[in-house]
């Protein structure tokens, strides 16, 4: 076995001039050079430090480091959001700002792709979108959608995101069932992380890891799943695995694997609260112990102490003067008859604890960073000012929007193609050249997701602001809509016009006056201006 050859700093010519100066200053010059060549640059790397000396660490690539882990992982994760409350608002707050009542498409179809094939007017293009949304929503509201027919649509997207937080990934089945009276037999089955595994528990490889088969670029060919949970020990389905492929032969997707992987090869990414598991579940006994000296504190607990060896004297002694339990008791403006050797000692166990809320919220806010959770949002408590309540809302929904990006692109917009694809081949959608080339399909399935809007805590401000982003020419209306209420402005305008001509019509608005002058007044006024230029 070789050795590491180390390249020592040879001097320049700085060196040189510093040593022939001075000789001293040169030789600690070159030594201070020498030892920062045989130890690195970096301090965090040494470990000749007492600070950094008994820091073990480990080595490997993402799925060595992390597949191991992932049950333990996932099982401590959902004992958390089971038990620990601040475990369970976290995740509970960040579906709902993501998901809430559930992403809505919008159709944006590729006008310029499209003109010719589709219509060359915009009415026609406005049609399709139409159409198109109609279909989805009538496919997304029904619970057919599910192959186990319990949730619509927006409960799949809640299922599936609530899944990836709390155990990594989930991956969705597109499958093809037929009902009597359906208008689409498309529809998706979720299924947990832990049922995707490797067959009869095999060691992980680079082409089968985490359940998941791979080619040589890495990309998934076929995924091993468990027919029941693996906890169902006596499910005799629970060992009996099936192969699902990706894709079918026309590379049409057959199984999506929703994952945010965090590194390069990482085939099964980790829990949401994997940084701050240990950290929630101590925080979680500590808060528990001090509720419970809390309640011991509030019993007020009495000892009367004696220093007869016997103990107290007995209850109902003559000697005693017949003393019985309720001598012993409290009551408001009661008098304990003791004995000269007997005296009363209070328990007080400092409760509660006055620094427990201070130590609770600094670690809260080490929680907050990494979730990408302000503090503010984390606790649902603002007692700052209103800017500070304003950027800490603004930071949280720079997270929360990046999340629901992350769901539309991986889960909504696959499933809206799989939909509209069988909508064009039922002859549902009159969709003129949709199989005939890739570039005019993908023209088709443009769409926008739209979900519930970001919080507002002074809504006359915000929408000022939009009118004045409006106004400026650096956003729209559509966009502005989305933003402020999360609905479809070309819905809003349609139902605004019908509103304005019904009050019109009844009578409980006037009808705007113009500002062009009469037909009389018109020679009037061309005279005036000939009269002032001259």
């Amino acid at each position: 076995m070789s050795r590491k050859r180390i390249s020592l700093p040879k001097p320049t010519t700085l060196d040189k001039f510093v040593g022939w100066v001075s000789p001293e200053a040169g030789v600690r010059r070159l030594k201070a050079k020498t030892v920062m060549a045989l130890y690195g640059g970096y301090t965090g790397a040494r470990k000749d430090r007492n600070q950094t000396k008994a820091w073990q660490t480990v080595d490997g690539s993402a799925d060595q480091v992390t597949l191991p882990d992932l049950p333990e992982l996932r099982e401590r994760s959902r004992d958390l959001i089971r038990n620990a409350p601040l475990a369970t608002g976290a995740i509970n707050t960040v579906v709902t700002n993501v998901v809430g009542t559930g992403l809505k498409v919008q159709s944006r179809i590729d006008r310029d792709v499209l003109k010719g094939v589709l219509g060359n007017s915009e009415e026609d293009f406005e049609a399709f979108e139409r159409a198109a949304e109609r279909e989805f929503r009538y496919w997304a509201g029904s619970k057919n959608c599910d192959a186990t027919r319990v949730q619509d649509f927006a409960g799949l997207q809640d299922l599936a995101f609530r899944s990836v937080l709390e155990a990594g990934d989930v991956f969705a089945l597109r499958k093809f069932v037929q009902r009597p009276g359906e208008r689409y037999g498309t529809c998706l089955q979720l299924v947990e992380a832990d049922r995707v595994c490797n067959p009869d528990w095999k060691r992980d490889t680079p082409m089968l890891a985490g359940g998941v088969e791979k080619d040589a670029f890495g990309a998934p060919l076929a995924y091993h799943v468990l027919q029941a949970h693996p906890g169902e020990t006596t499910n005799p389905k629970s060992r009996q695995w099936v192969r699902l492929r990706s894709y079918d032969k026309d590379g049409n997707w057959l199984v999506g694997h929703l994952a945010r992987p965090i590194r390069v090869g990482m085939t099964r990414p980790v829990p949401y609260l994997t940084p701050v598991i240990e950290s929630l579940k101590q925080l979680d006994k500590y808060t528990e112990a001090e509720l419970m000296a809390a309640v011991v504190s509030s019993m007020f607990s009495v000892f009367i102490k004696s220093e007869d060896p016997d103990g107290l004297a007995p209850m109902g002694d003559d000697a005693s003067g017949g003393r019985d339990e309720k001598d012993f008791e409290l009551a408001p403006g009661a008098i304990l008859d003791l004995l000269p050797y007997e005296s009363v000692e209070i328990a007080d166990p400092k409760r509660p604890n006055a620094a427990f809320d201070q130590f609770v919220l600094a670690v809260l806010r080490q929680v907050g960073v990494a979730l990408e959770i302000p503090f503010e949002m984390l606790v649902k408590h603002f007692t700052a000012s209103y800017s500070a309540a304003q950027a800490a809302l603004l930071e949280a929904w720079k997270f929360f929007r990046a999340r629901r990006e992350w769901l539309a692109s991986m889960f909504c917009q696959p499933v809206y193609e799989a939909v509209i694809t069988e909508a064009v081949a039922r002859g549902h959608l009159n969709a003129p050249g949709f199989f005939s080339a890739p570039m005019i399909r993908a023209a088709y399935l443009g769409a926008e997701w739209i979900g519930p809007p970001r919080g507002q805590i002074d809504q006359l401000k915000e929408g000022k602001a939009a009118r004045e982003r409006i106004d400026m020419g650096i956003s729209t209306l559509a966009e502005e809509t989305a933003a402020l209420t999360g609905g479809d402005w070309e819905r809003k305008h349609r139902q605004r016009t019908k509103e304005k001509r019904l009050r019109l019509e009844a009578g409980l608005e006037e009808q705007p006056e113009t500002n062009m002058p009469a037909p009389d007044q018109t020679d009037d006024l061309e005279e005036t201006n000939k009269k002032d230029q001259d």
